[in-house]
């Protein structure tokens, strides 16, 4: 008896996955290191100086964690309610933070106690940050104010109470020592200059505003709130230039990579999307477990960090770029090694054992080989293959045609089975490489099952499915065979027209060539 020959599952080219500059940068980052906070990452901040340590606020607390500590090398935790918002100043010396109680607290980064408070809003502080000059301090609070301070005397300057709602985030021109912006939940964001008594520039974001962003040469904004990433031209009196819709759910920061040249969103949806900062198209994006509450990078961009909302700091390091030096390669074994005794012949007299090799089969082999056509139909309907690897599920139909049994097998199921197997055709039989089996599956189940139509609303409800899904596909190449049709004219008459020109060409040269004939 010849032994049996598994079924043979055609292979089907995969689309490769287009790799970019942008790929095989954004994934030099090693394995992902995660702390757990004491509650929901609200700010992350860089010290703008080596050894560009980060600050981490979350809960009543400020943890200082240095480039590759899981551990914090040092708290503030003087703070009676939650911590907001803690940011350095840009000689990486002194701390600022907001808090749930309404202060603002300055701290000096090599000591405990804070070296100011700021008394001034009713309501809870979320937004604080330095002006470029250092030497002042600008804040947002849920009281819809937005307030400058003096930090050597501790004194507010001014106080801005334009937003109709809370104010939740900010950020200073690094150009301009006067100019801070602040976004608010009232769907506006509004430019202030110190140096007047209200703001100069309001911009219409049409969502609550969750973060902004000012590129350092001060004349782009970027605002985010709901699911929109909005780009503004400030120099053109805040022109709207281009409105990114890429995330699924509200966009929570915003953050630009150390050359300028990437903007990095993450937002409730779990993911950061990487925009190019010219063409404004994703480039990258990665994928976390949680919601992203907070995000940053480091400078040269060899760390970066999210915080999520429940508590879990994610920290990736860039791999180190390996070296060039050529190693000592081990020394490998001489080629007559491998190739020793290959081209030994047999004496008369030895004894040849020869080792049997042992075959494996799949269930699905094994109950074809022992005839049960049902049964190894049954097995390729089971979710993990029939979910990723529909080409086994095929093969197998496919076996059963060719052997005469697939119309047995397809017959006598119950309403389940056949719910399941009308499942999956509908769903699979659109895809051209398995349409010509499908549509013969297809025709078997119909006429095996058409008495039963309308005793299961379930298996009617899947009759439908697939005459709509075949109906959809047969508009579609109708469409396409209109198009190719169109484009079919559309070549022919370039080629009539070309063939006239190089005639009429011909017909000018052999014209003037029997002038110059008769004139000679």
């Amino acid at each position: 008896m010849a032994t049996y020959k598994p079924v043979v599952v055609q292979a089907f080219p995969k689309l490769g996955e287009r790799i970019t500059q942008d790929t095989v940068y954004w994934r030099g980052y090693k394995t992902p290191v995660q702390i757990k906070e004491f509650g929901a990452v609200n700010k992350i901040d860089f010290s703008p100086v080596p050894p560009y340590n980060y600050a981490v606020t979350a809960s009543s607390r400020i943890h200082i964690y240095g480039r590759y500590s899981q551990e914090p090398i040092k708290t503030f935790s003087r703070f009676k309610d939650a911590a907001y918002c803690a940011t350095h100043r840009d000689d990486g010396n002194l701390l600022v933070a907001g808090s749930e109680e309404g202060s603002i607290r300055l701290f000096d980064i090599n000591g405990k106690a804070p070296l100011r408070q700021f008394d001034g809003h009713t309501k809870a502080v979320h937004v604080v940050g330095f002006l470029s000059d250092k030497y002042r301090i600008f804040s947002g609070g849920d009281d819809y104010s937005s307030n400058l301070w003096d930090i050597p005397s501790a004194t507010e300057i001014v106080s801005y109470s334009e937003h109709t709602d809370y104010v939740r985030c900010g950020c200073a021109s690094k150009v301009n020592a006067d100019v801070f912006i602040t976004g608010s939940y009232d769907h506006t964001v509004k430019l202030f200059d110190a140096r007047t008594k209200s703001s100069v520039m309001t911009i219409e974001h049409g969502q609550p505003v969750e973060s902004v962003l000012l590129f350092p040469s001060g004349g782009l904004l970027v605002s985010a709130g709901g699911r929109y990433v909005k780009v503004w031209d400030v120099l053109k009196g805040g022109q709207l230039l281009v409105s990114l819709k890429n995330h699924h759910k509200t966009v929570t920061c915003l953050c630009l990579n150390s050359s300028g040249q990437r903007l990095l969103s993450g937002s409730l949806d779990r993911h950061v999307k990487i925009y190019s900062t010219t063409s404004y198209k994703v480039v990258h994006s990665f994928n976390y477990a949680t919601s992203i509450l907070s995000l940053a990078l480091s400078p040269e961009d060899e760390t970066i960090v999210v915080g999520m909302t429940n508590g879990v700091l994610n920290i990736k390091h860039r791999k180190p770029e390996e070296r060039k030096e050529k190693s000592r390669k081990k020394r490998q074994p001489a080629y007559r090694t491998y190739v020793k005794g290959r081209t030994y012949m047999p004496k008369q007299e030895d004894f040849c054992v020869s080792k049997p090799v042992k075959r494996v089969l799949r269930k699905y082999d094994k109950l074809l080989k022992s005839f049960q056509s049902s049964k190894a139909l049954d097995a390729v309907l089971e979710p993990p293959i029939r979910l990723y690897t529909p080409e086994v599920t095929v093969a197998v139909m496919q076996e059963l045609h060719r052997r005469g049994t697939l119309r047995s097998a397809l017959a006598g199921r119950d309403e389940k089975q056949v719910n399941l197997l009308l499942t999956f055709v509908a769903r699979r039989v659109i895809e051209p490489r398995f349409t010509p089996v499908l549509v013969m599956v297809a025709d078997m189940i119909t006429d095996i099952y058409q008495p039963v139509v309308g005793q299961s609303a379930i298996v009617d409800r899947q009759f439908l499915r697939l005459q709509e899904a075949i109906g959809k596909e047969i508009d579609y190449q109708e469409e396409l065979l209109e198009v190719l049709g169109m484009m079919d004219t559309l070549f022919a008459t370039f080629t009539k027209k070309r063939a006239t020109y190089l005639e009429e060409n011909k017909s000018n040269g052999l014209t003037e060539t029997i002038e110059t004939n008769m004139n000679n």
